[in-house]
């Protein structure tokens, strides 16, 4: 865990505790490491949501399959960030999506029930770890209607400058690196690769944008 905790530090979760405090919260959290290669599910459809997850190392996307396995990510999540938090809050029976690791990863799981339970060695630490929950909540809903402002877009074209557009407003510059791959970034939009491809390369000879595989220019 030592090697780790400057990660678990910076996770918005544990904002405002002092790092002297970790270990021991950590301990009471009976906080576990996993290590999922790329490909591999942290969570899966159909199992019961009792753990958040955190990435320490590499990254994860929550993602939605339908019926005919036509596959969507709806989040991206990067080291020292969350994932399945509201289905676990919920006390959901059953997740309705999966956590795919995006690359190697090493994520750190937590049961929720020791985040909401005060206990007598950390429970000077609960009303902090629930606010900033709640914090980290409400800005997952704003960062999911933002992504409603991209894929109701009409044409995969209007799709990929609203996201790029939004993108360089988050960056502070014309020039930024993008958190998928290609395949990654059609599911994302929620259109076909062959299309995002097409389209980019058809802005790119236009002189809209230029790219070198996730890193974009707008011009």
């Amino acid at each position: 865990m030592d090697k780790k905790i400057e990660i678990v530090r910076r996770c918005p979760l544990f904002a405002g505790i002092a790092e002297k405090d970790l270990q021991a919260l950590m301990a009471c959290l009976q906080a576990k490491e996993v290590n999922v290669k790329k490909g591999e599910a942290v969570f899966s459809v159909g199992e019961r949501p009792d753990y958040i997850g955190i990435v320490l190392q590499g990254k994860t996307h929550v993602i939605q399959e339908d019926y005919w396995g036509n596959r969507t990510i709806l989040t991206d999540v990067q080291a020292g960030d969350l994932f399945g938090e509201a289905f676990s809050l919920a006390e959901a029976t059953e997740l309705p999506v999966s956590v795919i690791a995006g690359e190697d990863s090493t994520v750190l799981l937590v049961d929720s029930r020791r985040i909401l339970t005060s206990c007598s060695s950390a429970c000077n630490f609960h009303t902090r770890l629930i606010r900033n929950l709640m914090k980290i909540i409400a800005n997952k809903n704003i960062m999911l209607t933002r992504k409603m402002e991209h894929i109701t877009k009409r044409t995969t074209r209007e799709k990929v400058l609203s996201y790029l557009s939004a993108c360089a407003l988050i960056h502070g510059s014309n020039t930024f690196t993008i958190a998928f791959n290609r395949q990654e970034f059609a599911d994302y939009l929620s259109v076909e690769r062959s299309a995002l491809s097409n389209t980019l390369c058809k802005m790119r000879d236009e002189g809209i944008i230029e790219f070198a595989k996730n890193k974009f220019t707008i011009n």
